[in-house]
C-alpha cells in the first residue's frame, strides 16, 4: 500500500470558528411526486478551521473525500423532476454521513492509502462536535423532509445517489451503474430493469458494493421507517465532466418520470405499507 506524504497538522484550537460552515442544503420540490433524493457525499469541502486535515490538497480531488460528479447529477435531477433533495456540504473525511455512529469507519484515519493526520488522535469531544455540527443536522434535514411528506399523506421513495471508482485495487469495474438495496429490493429492480434496457449499459445488482450496512443513510431513513428505497452508484468516469453529467441526468429523469407516470412510485409506497415486499 502506498501511503501518501502528509503535511504538518495542528488540531483546531478554537472550535467556535466552525459555526459559519453549512452542513447541508435542501432543494425544495413537489413532495406529492413521492420521491426524495439524497446525496451523502456531495462535496469535498471542510470548515476552514480544519485546513486539509493534514493531507495534500490533491487528496480532496479523489474519491476518498467525496463522490465525484454526484452533486451536479442530483441538482440537475431534482430540477428536472421537480422533487426535493438533501445534500451534504462536508467531506466524508471529516465525518461520513453514510455510516452509523458506532461504525469504526465513521471518521477515517486511513483511506485508500492516505493517512489522515487530522483524524488520527481525535478525542471524544472532537468526535461529538463533528457529530453535532455536521452529521446530525444533515440527518435531521432528511428526517424533516420525510416527515413533511408523510404529513401530506405521501410516503416518499428514497433515492440516494453515489459514485464509485472505475477500478479498485488494480481491478477494473465493468459496471456503468449499480443499484444497492437492503431487505426491500423492489425499487432497485425497477431501476435495474429500466437501465438494462440500454444494451450499452452494464448494470449491477447490489454491486460494486452490497447494500445493507447497519446505520447507513438508507438503513436509518428508509429501512427502519419502512420506506422503499434504492442507492444508485454511478461510475465516476461517466460523470466527471459536464457532458457525462448531462447524459446521466437525462437518462435517470426519463427512467424516474416513467415510474411516476405509470404509478410505479406510488405502488412501491402502497405495497410497502401493506407489508408486501
Amino acid at each position: 500500500m502506498n501511503i501518501v506524504s502528509t503535511v504538518p497538522y495542528t488540531a483546531p484550537a478554537d472550535s467556535e470558528d466552525q459555526s459559519e460552515f453549512t452542513s447541508h442544503y435542501v432543494l425544495p420540490g413537489d413532495r406529492t411526486r413521492g420521491i426524495l433524493l439524497v446525496c451523502d457525499h456531495a462535496r469535498s469541502t471542510l470548515p476552514e478551521v480544519y485546513g486539509n486535515l493534514g493531507l495534500p490538497a490533491s487528496e480532496f480531488e479523489r474519491h476518498i473525500a467525496y463522490d465525484i460528479g454526484v452533486e451536479a447529477v442530483v441538482n440537475g435531477l431534482a430540477a428536472r423532476l421537480g422533487v426535493p433533495a438533501v445534500l451534504s456540504c462536508f467531506s466524508r473525511l471529516l465525518i461520513d454521513p453514510n455510516r452509523g455512529m458506532d461504525d469504526p469507519t465513521l471518521i477515517m484515519q486511513l483511506s485508500d492509502g492516505a493517512v489522515v493526520p487530522g483524524n488520527r488522535d481525535i478525542d471524544d469531544n472532537e468526535r461529538n462536535l463533528r457529530l453535532s455540527r455536521y452529521y446530525q443536522p444533515y440527518h435531521r434535514a432528511i428526517d424533516a423532509e420525510i416527515d413533511a411528506a408523510i404529513a401530506d399523506d405521501v410516503a416518499p421513495v428514497l433515492i440516494s445517489v453515489h459514485s464509485f471508482t472505475p477500478a479498485w485495487k488494480g481491478v477494473a469495474r465493468p459496471w456503468h451503474a449499480g443499484l444497492l438495496w437492503e431487505d426491500d429490493r423492489r425499487c432497485s429492480d425497477l431501476f435495474i430493469q429500466a437501465l438494462s434496457a440500454d444494451p450499452n449499459l452494464v448494470v449491477g445488482d447490489n454491486v460494486p458494493y452490497a447494500g445493507g450496512l447497519v446505520g447507513d443513510c438508507m438503513n436509518t431513513h428508509a429501512v427502519k421507517r419502512g420506506l422503499p428505497h434504492t442507492l444508485l452508484e454511478i461510475r465516476q468516469d461517466l460523470i466527471s465532466d459536464a457532458e457525462g453529467v448531462s447524459q446521466w441526468i437525462d437518462r435517470l429523469a426519463d427512467v424516474i418520470d416513467h415510474m411516476v407516470v405509470n404509478d410505479q412510485i406510488k405502488s412501491l409506497a402502497y405495497n410497502r405499507a401493506s407489508g408486501d415486499k
